[in-house]
């Protein structure tokens, strides 16, 4: 439960700094609520297990290149960087959410 609503912050906080015209305070703490909101609901070992796969590699670097890019308060770039590394991890996730839908 704390899981699903650290999540759910960090998406808010991640929208309201776009809103608010890239906003890079908001846009990082919704990053880190995010990823701590993910480690609450699978776990410590199965998020890394997760990130750090050798198929995964990639989009991870780049995940993470972005959450540094965007605290180094380059939110747009950082972002960029983000969106594709979220893409590429989680590509195999998307058919199974929208057969959900």
């Amino acid at each position: 439960e704390i899981g699903v609503g650290l999540v759910g912050f960090g998406l808010f906080f991640l929208l309201f700094g776009i809103l608010l015209y890239f906003d890079s305070v908001l846009m990082a703490f919704g990053n880190l609520l995010f990823l701590s909101g993910l480690v609450f609901i699978i776990g410590f070992r199965r998020t890394f297990t997760f990130f750090f796969q050798r198929s995964k590699l990639k989009g991870t670097s780049f995940f993470f290149g972005g959450l540094i890019v965007v605290l180094m308060r380059w939110p747009i770039l950082g972002m960029l960087l983000e969106g594709y590394g979220f893409i590429s991890l989680f590509r195999s996730f998307f058919p199974v959410a929208f057969g959900f839908f």
